[in-house]
């Protein structure tokens, strides 16, 4: 009778050993996904300033990398990004965290560049390991135009659009403000259509004062956490719980719309949860 019982209790602290493990396994795998699978999400964004030659147009965001690898040589991320089939890419920022990093950085901006033209402006992190030269050095190299507190013209049709890129405020003390940028171009131009490109999310009041029709940044990752009925759990720049404009379109005050997208890697000791990597692709439409 002892054995009996004592192979019955055998059996069952198998049986929790074996449902442990699988737990275990199952929030491993989870938590691999959460960190590892691309996120594409088409976003349309209608203007009635818009040119009519640009309706259509694909821009593809890739944002706060943080010399994440997606597949070797980021072969995954590169085959999602042409998959999406995009007019133009912007990054905005935070490509790498360390000097190791650089290295990566010519083959991923020469793929990308043969993809679409590729544009891109320096985030937080590039100027705190005091790269942010080299970076934009690297890329111009390899077929990526840096924007610096600068601008470009697009044409299409006989029309124009004005793509402007301004610098992360980790950058020279002396750099021109965006408002001193978007002055600038009003009075060379007029009043073109202006796709911005930055990287901070929360200086959407500066955006909204510049006038910008989209400002595409990211900066913030998604909140980190995505719970239902907020706009993410964390604010891992300002170290805040539930911050805002962390995700997704956003309508400013006095006109135009913030995209901010939720970024591809991460560096908090916080793993992203229900908010996988994000590549969106923002549609310009003409319209009201």
């Amino acid at each position: 009778m002892a054995s009996r019982n004592g192979g019955k209790t055998a059996r069952r602290r198998g049986g929790r050993l074996l449902a442990l493990l699988a737990a275990v396994l199952a929030l491993a795998l989870f938590l691999w996904d959460q960190q590892n699978r691309l996120q594409p999400e088409t976003l349309e964004v209608p203007s009635a300033r818009l040119p009519a030659a640009f309706d259509g147009l694909r821009v593809v965001q890739i944002s706060d990398l943080h010399g994440k690898e997606f597949g070797p040589d980021n072969q995954v991320l590169l085959e999602a990004v042409a998959a999406l089939e995009p007019d133009l890419i912007a990054v905005t920022g935070d490509l790498v965290d360390h000097p190791r990093q650089l290295g990566k950085l010519p083959a991923l901006a020469r793929a990308l560049a043969a993809i679409a033209p590729t544009y891109y402006v320096t985030g937080n992190h590039e100027w705190a390991i005091r790269e942010a030269r080299t970076v934009k050095d690297i890329l111009r190299d390899n077929g990526v135009v840096p924007l610096t507190n600068e601008y470009v013209c697009l044409e299409r049709a006989g029309e124009t659009l004005v793509l402007a890129g301004i610098d992360d405020p980790n950058g020279p003390y002396d750099q021109k403000p965006p408002q001193a940028l978007m002055e600038e171009i009003r009075a060379e131009l007029g009043d073109p259509y202006i796709l911005l490109l930055a990287h901070r999310n929360e200086y959407h009041e500066v955006y909204a004062e510049c006038g910008a029709d989209l400002t595409l940044c990211g900066h913030v990752h998604g909140g980190i956490v995505r719970l239902p009925f907020t706009d993410g759990l964390i604010d891992n720049t300002r170290r805040r719980l539930f911050p805002s404009y962390t995700a997704g379109l956003y309508p400013l005050e006095g006109g135009g719309v913030l995209m901010v997208s939720r970024g591809l890697g991460g560096v908090t000791a916080v793993p992203r949860i229900l908010n996988r990597p994000h590549l969106p692709v923002i549609v310009l439409r003409r319209g009201a």
